[in-house]
């Protein structure tokens, strides 16, 4: 009798030491591609109304009432008076004209959001027809890949694919914006 009590309550003992283990695991470094497989990672589909959709630079955007900032990558400024940003940066109006043209021909666009910032806009991984945007800016030589300046995010296979694509293709023509704004950008 004794025995068949003691298998019981070992048993039980597994069976809260098995959820704390898979409790642990869904908040550990796993990776997105095994959290997405277990739907654990949510994207959310932005709907297909072009005017939805405004474009701001290379590496931001408005959906509806959402600032987005896209995650991965630094494209070069444009004239934003309100941010103390009064001249272009070189290659600033390239990298914002890509962005708009790849979001115009999309037939997909989504995006995995990890937080706000500073500046209360959403910080997310923004992906288009399946690709990555930082990746296609990244490629086309219009961005620096911040992934070393700020980490993976939670997202390490994002984070690799995106410093992959920036080793390839080298370094961008243009001085990375954060130090163009340090020289540039006007604050009140």
């Amino acid at each position: 009798m004794k025995i068949i009590e003691i298998k019981k309550e070992i048993g039980g003992w597994i069976v809260v030491l098995g959820i704390g283990i898979l409790l642990v695991l869904l908040n550990s470094g796993c990776n997105e591609e095994w959290k997405a497989k277990q739907g654990m990672l949510q994207k959310s589909r932005i709907l297909m109304d072009k005017s939805a959709i405004r474009p701001d630079d290379g590496d931001s955007f408005f959906y509806k009432d959402i600032a987005i900032r896209v995650l991965g990558m630094d494209t070069p400024e444009i004239t934003h008076p309100e941010h103390g940003i009064f001249e272009d940066q070189p290659y600033g109006r390239e990298a914002a004209l890509m962005t708009r043209e790849i979001f115009a021909k999309a037939k997909v666009i989504e995006y995995l959001p990890f937080r706000n910032d500073s500046y209360g806009r959403l910080l997310a991984h923004v992906f288009v027809d399946g690709e990555l945007l930082s990746v296609l800016l990244i490629k086309a030589g219009l961005a620096y890949e911040t992934v070393y300046q700020y980490g993976d995010n939670g997202f390490p296979d994002l984070a690799e694919k995106i410093q992959k694509a920036a080793c390839e293709s080298g370094l961008p023509p243009f001085e990375p914006p954060y130090k163009w704004r340090r020289k540039h950008q006007i604050k009140p």
